[in-house]
Order: C-alpha cells, then sequence, then structure tokens
C-alpha cells in the first residue's frame, strides 16, 4: 500500500483557511465581551417610542454660532 503524498495537513491553503476561521471566531468573542462591559447609559422613557427607541430627541444646548466678519 502506497502512502498517500497529498494529504490534507500538507496542503497550507487548508491551514491558512483555518487560521482565518479562529482568527475571525476570536474577533467576534472578543467584540461580544468588550461590548458587554461597556454599557450604554439608559434613555429617559419619555414620550412615545418605537421599539423602547424614544421618538422624541431630547433637548439639547445648541452651540453658539461664530459669525465671521469680510
Amino acid at each position: 500500500m502506497a502512502k498517500a503524498d497529498g494529504a490534507w495537513y500538507r496542503v497550507p491553503v487548508l491551514w491558512l483557511g483555518a487560521l482565518v476561521f479562529v482568527a475571525s471566531l476570536a474577533g467576534c468573542l472578543l467584540t461580544i465581551v468588550l461590548a458587554l462591559h461597556g454599557g450604554d447609559p439608559p434613555l429617559a422613557a419619555t414620550g412615545a417610542s418605537v421599539l423602547r427607541v424614544p421618538l422624541d430627541h431630547p433637548q439639547q444646548q445648541q452651540p453658539a454660532t461664530t459669525q465671521t466678519s469680510r
């Protein structure tokens, strides 16, 4: 019986594919863990909302506009 020269572990493209797959899974897990650690501040629940997102914008102070003289 002859040995198979084209064994799967001798194909570098498969190793590269496996490395990219593992790296993408690690990146997804890292993104999820970082997102869980950084919580969003709660929104004010006043007025109407759609899917728990408020429809009204909170009142924000407008920045002072500076006029340039010509």
